[in-house]
């Protein structure tokens, strides 16, 4: 484990020089409120390293050697928007091989998965849900840490021959660089979205009211407790009371029997504001764009989805890495506003 300015700044050089790097990170989202980077795993020719975030390493150095080279990842997403979000770091090119699994048709693009199917290697799926803030960590979980990276080399190359053998390699490097940019960009909460969890469109707006109050006094709790907020109060429960409440029902014999006191009456207290709220100051409820499609649209419609079914069927590949069902609808709005959202390959395959 590198835990010290000293390891890491042995650890440079060969980052400097080394033909290819892979790279994961671990995070303590089961575990902890808000969630933190634990640990950066970086496999390197003839290395796997654990790099220990959490002991208060400076990092700018080999994130600048980062920074400049192509980093194989699989499933980059999670692990460029936590890096962003940490150290503002945002790499130059990364290699997702879970992307080009994807691209490639596999139907199960888990690196358990392809590691075994791939390379023949057979790796322990646990420990996913272990606690990545604990130190020391155990044998089981460093050895878990390291096989995330150790065989990203050999699949990544042996991924990249197919796509070059399939004519898919521009597609991915395309793939690649859009990810890297739409993770560089920071996500902005929106006040009055963040609240709204699955169930909460059902509610009206008295109760939309209650579930905003009790979802704020949720976070709190969660972010004082260090835990993250459904082991406060699940979902379902804050939807549950917030439909009782609005209806004008006891809502105490929805809690659960386990609850502490102190966050019973929390709960019972933020009932009680919601209820106090003016109608004026209820939240509204969000209405759908209210856009029908015209027959013209349908037909377009029909004409992109069946373009786009068949495509995928010829190359073996899931329809939805071509366009969502979303994007089609757009397209079949205007397409010349939204074509421009398209990767080129995909433009090129609804086209022709």
């Amino acid at each position: 484990m590198i835990d010290s300015d000293e390891k890491l700044a042995g650890l440079l050089p060969r980052v400097q020089t080394a033909d290819w790097l892979a790279l994961d990170t671990e995070a303590d989202s089961l575990h902890a409120y808000p969630e933190k980077l634990c640990l950066i795993q970086i496999s390197l020719p003839g290395a796997d390293e654990l790099i220990d975030t959490l002991a208060a390493l400076d990092l700018s150095a080999f994130l600048d050697v980062l920074r400049g080279r192509e980093l194989i990842l699989h499933g980059a997403d999670y692990d460029l928007r936590l890096l962003r979000r940490a150290y503002a770091f945002v790499p130059k090119l990364v290699f997702d091989t879970m992307l080009a699994a994807r691209l490639l048709g596999f139907t199960e693009f888990g690196l358990t998965d392809l590691v075994e199917k791939l390379l023949g290697v057979q790796l322990e799926k646990g420990p996913q849900t272990a606690d990545w803030a604990r130190r020391p960590l155990t044998e089981r979980m460093i050895n878990y840490a390291r096989n995330d990276t150790r065989y990203l080399q050999p699949l990544s190359a042996l991924l990249k021959a197919r796509l070059e053998e399939k004519g898919r390699l521009s597609w991915h490097q395309e793939s690649c660089a859009r990810l890297v940019r739409e993770c560089a960009e920071l996500r902005v909460t929106n006040p009055d979205q963040v609240w709204r969890v699955k169930g909460a469109d059902k509610l009206d707006r008295r109760g939309l009211a209650v579930l905003r109050e009790l979802w704020n006094w949720r976070d709190g709790e969660a972010m004082e407790a260090n835990k993250p907020p459904y082991f406060i109060l699940r979902h379902e429960t804050l939807i549950a009371l917030a439909d009782a409440a609005a209806q004008g029902k006891t809502v105490s014999s929805l809690l659960p029997p386990g609850l502490p006191s102190r966050r019973r009456e929390g709960v019972l207290a933020g009932v009680e504001r919601a209820s106090q709220l003016p109608e004026s100051q209820w939240p509204q409820r969000h209405r759908s764009s209210g856009h029908r499609p015209s027959a013209a649209e349908k037909r377009r419609y029909d004409v992109l989805r069946q373009r786009r079914d068949d495509r995928a069927a010829e190359l073996g590949i899931d329809p939805t890495l071509i366009a969502s069902r979303a994007t089609l609808g757009a397209l079949a709005r205007d397409w010349d506003k939204h074509q421009a959202e398209l990767m080129s390959w995909q433009r090129e395959l609804l086209q022709n």
